[in-house]
């Protein structure tokens, strides 16, 4: 069954706000096993021109996917989370996630399409600090396998 394209454009309230700390960026970095000094040292990371020490790339995910599943949890959409498998996820930073930022998450439908039988819905969401600071933008598909 499709989804409903009238989900299009819609935006989910933002999300709590995330401190993010030091030992949760080293934990991540361990867990990916970067062993990047900027990851763990505030003196590596201040001679790089970081106020603090900074978070890998892809640490963005840890804020992200808790906020995306407002889109798949919204019973009014209907996807059926057993049927779901990850398409695509990309990042564009402004800036790198830093220890003591304070973000939230605003998501939003971008498309919903059919292909293949599988309906592919592509969301945004947008990591800002409480205060407004852009910091960058996360781009997902997900891929809700048909049943046939």
């Amino acid at each position: 069954m499709a989804l409903d394209q009238s989900f299009v454009g819609r935006v989910y309230p933002p999300t709590a706000p995330y401190e993010v700390a030091r030992e949760k960026i080293r934990e991540f970095a361990d867990a990916i096993n970067d062993p990047n000094p900027a990851y763990r040292d505030p003196a590596a990371a201040r001679a790089l021109g970081h106020d603090d020490v900074i978070a890998p790339p892809t640490f963005a995910i840890v804020v992200t996917l808790p906020a995306g599943h407002q889109v798949i949890d919204d019973p009014d959409l209907g996807i059926d989370y057993s049927r779901v498998v990850h398409g695509e996820q990309r990042f564009e930073h402004v800036r790198p996630v830093r220890a003591g930022d304070v973000l939230q998450v605003v998501v939003s439908v971008d498309d919903i399409r059919s292909a293949g039988g599988n309906d592919l819905v592509s969301t945004r969401a947008e990591v800002s600090t409480v205060h407004g600071e852009a910091v960058l933008t996360a781009f997902g598909t997900l891929v809700a396998r048909g049943t046939t």
